[in-house]
């Protein structure tokens, strides 16, 4: 509902802005990457090789007073979205997130992990909520560990053995924290790739199990940010559709029990499941996207992307270039050039991050949701 609030006076000018009549305005949702060191090997992603490969970008990372600077240009972001690499290998992570609370005032938080480096996340998790407790009590902060299959194939698709034990640590030693701190929300989250695709069922057959919070999927992709581009990952198109099917039915069987906010959240998730098949079968955008306008990416360089699927191969500028000043970059004329590509249709993803934003944007697909909030309610 937060979001809806947030985004519905900004609709006008991001259509404006789309259609390049104007600039946007600051985006609502914005991925900062704060470091791309990662202990995973994960078949879906390549990441972990840019530090093996050249371990000297490791110095090139924002260091927080980079970070304040920016921040402190940008003014109001509502969805304050924590990517990597693995985040908490940054020790300052507790440090971002103030600064993010004290120049963005975030409502939500998210900060996904590979779970590998438990006891280091669960004691940064800890200090960020007594921050949060502290001095920003309406923020809600959301860790997910991500759970790609259950025991040794778990470990087979990240490429760590023992990786599926530490989920399963973490995720029970962060549920003992929501009792002093209601606005924490812990939730699990599958990739589905090739390797797990026929599964899903059985993966969330067990998900159900654990008194999780909220369970999220997203397909694997190539993306630029995750030099992937050329490994096979994604799963067949009747795969997923076969896959989704089984969330969809499962959505559609509980709506009607769910409050309205979860409601209001489900029919999202049904709207993004059929774009996604979609996008998968036609390769194109399907409805218009509000990459680089709605939502932003911020590289550990400080590299500002319009989303991390064109990512190095369409960077919009670099924020040491421009004073780290967000406002000047995000209003460039090399910021323009990359909306006018994605207006044009040359590209496609179904990143499901982007999606939402862009089913708000998108009159029918609005529709959809509307009319299975009316139907179950």
């Amino acid at each position: 509902m937060g979001y809806l609030k947030e985004i519905l006076p900004k609709m006008p000018r991001y259509r404006l802005a789309y259609s390049g009549r104007a600039h946007p305005g600051m985006p609502l949702n914005l991925t900062f990457s704060v470091t791309n060191v990662c202990q995973s090997r994960c078949r879906t992603c390549s990441i972990w090789r840019l530090y093996r490969e050249a371990p000297e970008k490791r110095q090139e990372e924002l260091t927080t007073s980079e970070i304040e600077k920016i921040f402190r240009s940008m003014g109001h972001i509502y969805v304050f979205n924590i990517s990597g690499g693995e985040p908490f290998l940054r020790s300052d992570l507790p440090e971002i997130i103030r600064l993010a609370c004290t120049h963005l005032s975030p409502g939500i938080i998210h900060i996904p992990t590979n779970a590998i480096a438990a006891g280091r996340i669960f004691s940064q998790t800890e200090e960020i909520l007594d921050d949060l407790k502290r001095r920003w009590p309406h923020v809600r902060l959301t860790v997910k560990p991500s759970l790609d299959h259950i025991g040794e194939k778990h470990d087979e698709i990240r490429g760590v053995p023992g990786n599926f034990e530490k989920v399963m640590t973490l995720f029970h030693r962060l549920k003992t924290l929501q009792a002093a701190h209601p606005n924490f929300h812990t939730e699990l989250g599958t990739v589905i790739s090739r390797w797990n695709v026929r599964d899903i069922e059985e993966i969330a057959a067990f998900v159900t199990q654990l008194d999780t919070d909220s369970y999220r999927n997203e397909i694997a992709e190539q993306r630029s940010e995750m030099f992937n581009q050329d490994d096979p990952i994604t799963p067949d198109p009747d795969q997923y559709e076969d896959a989704i099917h089984f969330f969809v039915a499962q959505i559609q069987e509980n709506m009607g029990q769910r409050v309205l906010f979860q409601r209001i959240t489900q029919a999202f998730r049904l709207a993004y499941y059929g774009l996604a098949i979609d996008i998968l079968r036609e390769n194109r955008q399907v409805i218009p996207c509000y990459g680089g306008i709605s939502n932003a990416h911020m590289t550990p360089y400080g590299d500002i992307w319009a989303c991390c699927t064109l990512g190095y191969a369409k960077p919009m500028g670099s924020l040491r270039d421009h004073g780290y000043d967000f406002s000047t970059l995000w209003n460039s004329p090399q910021a323009t050039a990359v909306r006018q590509y994605i207006r044009e249709g040359r590209c496609a993803c179904p990143m499901a991050n982007q999606a939402y934003s862009n089913i708000l944007m998108h009159p029918p697909s609005l529709a959809r949701v509307i009319r299975e909030i009316v139907r179950t309610g």
